[in-house]
């Protein structure tokens, strides 16, 4: 159509409208995004950790349990504020306060829409873990410079294959209730039993295959293999491909979902 925005234009003329809600909502985001996290490490990985023999072979190449359970935690807190910013704030902009309606009446498309809502999603996944990866740097939880920087691009990429999945989710119930469900039965679940805490293979043989076929494993996985410079390639790439894969099948999720919606 004639005169109509490129994703790059449409997605440029939500900026603002964006940058505003980050700067009305992010002390409320703190504790959550950056507190919380860290009393984790403090009190798993340093504390907890003081009574667990660091053993390489039996912690997928780690030295302590504190540089086991970081690279994990991180991975598992990318999935954590991801599903956060794309459950109720969507609902919340589709049913209670209409902003998606006001901005498909401008000649924004839903594309423009959920590629700006994702952006500031990945925004967010990327400031609350580069700053915990800041913190825990000294630590001595990485072992290699370059490291933190993959493990990085990893733990985002574990927190956008989330973010899509759950907007494309979030788009299609018709109450919140939705979501406590997805918190109870998938979200928590995932944290405690995808290597984060502990090798899957304690699981068992049964519950370490399951355990591996999670989306968080994967993110896991890299983030671990990344941060410890103990890396098996063929696995990383599959990680990598099975991430990316899933980020594109969210994006289409996500979008016909809201195209749906809307047209209702």
């Amino acid at each position: 159509m004639a005169g109509a925005l490129t994703l790059r234009e449409g997605v440029g003329r939500q900026v603002d409208y964006w940058k505003t809600v980050t700067l009305r909502t992010w002390r409320g985001s703190v504790v959550s995004s950056f507190v919380a996290p860290l009393f984790y490490v403090l009190a798993m990985g340093v504390l907890l950790g003081g009574f667990i023999d660091g053993d390489p072979d039996r912690l997928e190449g780690a030295t302590s349990y504190l540089a086991f359970l970081v690279p994990g935690l991180v991975a598992a807190h990318a999935m954590q504020t991801a599903v956060a910013e794309t459950s109720y704030p969507v609902m919340g902009n589709l049913k209670w306060n209409r902003v998606y309606e006001s901005m498909i009446a401008t000649p924004l498309t839903v594309r423009d829409v959920v590629a700006a809502h994702l952006g500031f999603v990945a925004v967010r996944v990327a400031v609350s873990v580069g700053v915990f990866d800041l913190v825990v740097a000294p630590f001595g939880v990485f072992e290699s410079w370059w490291g933190p920087f993959v493990a990085f691009a990893a733990q985002v990429l574990t927190g956008m294959a989330f973010a899509t999945l759950t907007f494309g989710f979030a788009c299609r119930v018709e109450s919140e209730a939705a979501f406590g469900v997805l918190f109870r039965i998938g979200v928590f679940p995932l944290f405690l039993f995808s290597g984060a805490f502990f090798p899957v293979s304690n699981l068992g043989d049964v519950g370490a295959w399951a355990a591996r076929l999670t989306p968080l494993w994967q993110g896991v996985s890299l983030s671990r293999m990344f941060s410890l410079d103990h890396i098996d390639w063929t696995t990383a790439a599959i990680n990598t491909v099975v991430l990316v894969v899933l980020c594109a099948i969210g994006w289409r999720w996500s979008v016909s979902g809201l195209e749906k919606r809307m047209a209702t």
